[in-house]
Parts: structure tokens; sequence; C-alpha cells
């Protein structure tokens, strides 16, 4: 491991590098990812696209599970993995941060210009006008529909929603668009099934098209819309270096892997690669 450490302070050392994060950064900040330690597709089916939009029992559901959780992932603070993300950033060694998450923890550990591919679950669209809100107005008519409603929550999924039982589903009443008045409502994320913005992917390859380097954080790479970029790099001889606890759909892919909890490596990275990006004179972003 120590070997593979130093490989990787030497890559992250030289500037230019491409993060590309996934849920397993986040599951310090108590956010359960999907397919690593704490295992949420194992026992969680995420909403798709489409039930969303053509049942309406269906969102209905989410909704109710959404309003609960959402609370959740509003309370999480960013952690030791994301803050020294933020780090390295500061120290002008990145050259973009591109997330697969929708906690826009990256941003509240202080790093900036982050693509957020997936998009953020605090903010909400209507699929009708288009009209942008944010979830706190959400959540404000959401629990002025639903006076008293309250369920014990035992886990928070990796996509915002918590287990309900139907009786307490069943009871919950959903808000349309508080702007045309009818639109359907929908967090402004990428649910299974969907596309991302085609516009936001051009924009993902082309900062990957740039870097020296993309180190991948936890992530296992098994769903295209992230491994597409990995892939991209490694034909282009661009090194990818992955971080992720368990193996990884991309590992084939990569100049090197380390499997390890995401906090303290990436601490350890920053304190070692900023120091020497300060001794060799690399002029800190945002200066």
């Amino acid at each position: 491991m120590t070997e593979t450490f130093d490989a990787l302070t030497r890559l992250v050392g030289a500037g230019d590098v491409v993060v590309l994060s996934g849920a397993g950064l986040s599951t310090e900040s108590g956010i359960p990812d999907y397919r690593g330690p704490s295992g949420a597709a194992r026992r969680h089916t995420p909403m798709t696209y489409q039930a969303f939009t053509r049942d309406p029992v269906a969102r209905r559901r989410y909704w109710a599970r959404s309003h609960l959780g959402w609370r959740m992932i509003a309370r999480a603070a960013p952690n030791a993995g994301h803050r020294a993300v933020a780090r390295l950033q500061r120290a002008g060694l990145l050259g973009g941060i591109i997330t697969q998450n929708v906690d826009g923890l990256h941003t509240a550990a202080g790093a900036t210009g982050v693509i957020e591919l997936h998009g953020r679950l605090d903010e909400v669209t209507c699929l009708d006008c288009g009209n942008l809100t944010s979830r706190e107005e959400l959540d404000r008519r959401l629990t002025e529909a639903n006076p008293g409603f309250d369920a014990h929550v035992a886990h928070v999924n990796p996509d915002g929603d918590v287990d309900l039982p139907d009786e307490a589903v069943a009871r919950f009443r959903t808000v349309d668009c508080g702007i045309c008045g009818t639109g359907l409502l929908k967090p402004d994320v990428v649910f299974f099934g969907e596309t991302v913005p085609p516009a936001r992917v051009a924009q993902c390859f082309a900062v990957v098209e740039r870097a020296r380097t993309v180190l991948v954080l936890g992530s296992s790479l098994t769903v295209m819309s992230g491994r597409r970029f990995v892939i991209r790099a490694a034909k282009l001889g661009i090194p990818v270096a992955i971080v992720n606890q368990g193996p990884t759909r991309g590992d084939g892919h990569a100049a090197l892997t380390l499997d390890a909890p995401l906090g303290a490596v990436l601490t350890s990275l920053a304190d070692r690669v900023a120091a020497g990006a300060a001794a060799a004179g690399v002029q800190p972003a945002g200066v």
C-alpha cells in the first residue's frame, strides 16, 4: 500500500488532475452508497424516470419517502474526503471536479466549479414549465400539505429517500408546480433510466481530455454514466488512479488502484502534495 500511495502522490502532485467522485466519497458523511461496504443496492431499488412520470402511485411513494429522507441529506456535512479534495483544488492541483453525487457536499466543503453530472437534490424542477425552485421551498409546501406526517426513519438511501410502510405512503399528499399550477415536480437529478443532458456530458469529456491524470474517488464505476470518462482517458493515454473500497469496473483501465477508506487516504494525500505544491511555487486557485 505504501508504494501505491507514493505513486498516487506523484500523479496528483504533478497537477492537472480531474477528480471523478461517486457515492463512496459521501459514506463518511452518513449517506450510504449503492454498491460499496454500506450496500444500499442490496435492499433498495432506486426510482426510475419512467415509473416516476407514468405512475401516480409510484410518484406519491417517492415524494413521501423523499420528504423525510431529504431532511437527513440536508443535515449531512462534508467529511474529510470532501475537504481534502477542496484543499487539492485550492493548491492549484486540480483541473476539474466531476461528481456523480447529488448531495452538494463538494461545494459545501469549499470546492468551486464542480460539474454535478447527475444534478442536485436541493433543487426541484417542473417537468411542464421548466421552473426551478429550491428544495427548501418544496419542503415547506409538502409540510403544509401533510400536517402531522412523520415516520420512523432507520436510514436514508443514496438518492435521498427512505423506506416507509405502505400505510404511511397512502396518506401522503403531493403538490404540483407553484408557478404553472399543474406541472409535475421532480428533483433536479438524473433518475435511473433518464439521460444526462448532452451538454453536461460534453463538458465532462472536455475536462477529462485536458487532464494529466483522472482520479476516481469512491465510485464502483458500475454504470456507464461515469465509467465512460475513465474509458476515454485510458484511450487517450491519460493515467487513471482509483481510490475506492472494493473493486470497480474501471480497474482494468487504471494505472493504479488503492482499496482504502477515502477520508484518511485523501487527507494524507492532501497533506503531502499540497505542501509539495507550495514548495514548488504552484499558484493556489483563486489567487
